[in-house]
């Protein structure tokens, strides 16, 4: 990539960033809810947020689309809702873009798990594929809503591809995404979410510290970026737990640590 087109991931909060690269500004999972605020989770329960967003919606550049895992209050909540503009294109599940249709949202796009969309601009295109992802373990995947992780790939204009993104999405470690290197071997960034989140205090329905480092020696992308992991009191695994399984794992050198309000510029592929 050019230096005009050099691609850079702006952490937000949560598993809110701004993925810039190629003219493309795409905003992922917007929770901009400030700390004391609940985010409803579903079936009558709540989280507490314990951190303030580095970003406030009105703060927002121009997007050309919205990336969204699922539909829970941590990942589009009341403040993304009201504050983002109707028309910007929401690239989710299937489930997700019904409801965001109903609510006004017309540029919604639902994503069946291996189907993709294309956004084509003046710097190039940027083709989204949905992927396996698995919200909690067993029967009680049922209970939450549908998720999908999410493949970026950034092309220029003489479609070859620049930068190649894994977002993981709200899953677990499951067999489902044992497919996911066999189909893109060649993963430049992993932006994984984690937090060890926990149902009723029991049931876990996020990657914690273990499943994280499992994750990036299953996925492999050159360079990892954690997200996910404190803002929450529902979350019961912190990022030094990911910390030590991934550099007991051998993986460590991988990972990028950002805090709220900073930017990585994410290295030129090889």
């Amino acid at each position: 990539m050019s230096d005009g087109k050099r691609a850079s991931v702006l952490f937000i909060g949560n598993a809110t960033t701004l993925i810039r690269c190629n003219g493309f500004t795409i905003l992922t999972d917007p929770n901009f809810l400030h700390r004391g605020q609940y985010a409803y989770l579903g079936h009558g329960l709540f989280t507490r947020r314990l951190t303030e967003p580095a970003l406030g919606v009105d703060r927002l550049p121009p997007l050309d689309a919205v990336l969204l895992s699922h539909m829970h209050g941590d990942h589009w909540d009341r403040v993304a809702r009201e504050g983002l503009d109707h028309s910007t294109p929401i690239v989710t599940t299937p489930q997700a873009a019904r409801k965001l249709k109903r609510r006004g949202f017309g540029g919604a796009i639902g994503l069946a798990t291996w189907h993709d969309h294309e956004l084509r601009g003046a710097g190039g295109s940027l083709r989204i594929t949905s992927l396996p992802a698995r919200h909690a373990p067993g029967p009680a995947d049922f209970l939450l809503p549908p998720v999908m992780g999410s493949m970026l790939e950034f092309s220029g204009t003489d479609g070859r591809v620049d930068l190649r993104m894994h977002v993981s999405g709200d899953t677990l470690m499951t067999r489902e995404l044992d497919a996911i290197p066999r189909r893109f071997p060649d993963i430049d960034l992993g932006m994984v979410h984690l937090g060890g989140t926990k149902l009723l205090g029991v049931l876990l329905v996020t990657m914690d510290g273990r499943q994280g480092a499992e994750w990036v020696r299953l996925i492999r992308p050159r360079h990892v970026l954690p997200v996910h992991y404190d803002d929450y009191g529902a979350f019961s695994s912190p990022l030094s737990d990911f910390r030590d399984h991934v550099e007991r794992s051998g993986h460590g050198d991988r990972v990028v640590y950002l805090d709220r309000g900073e930017s990585y510029d994410v290295p030129e592929r090889p």
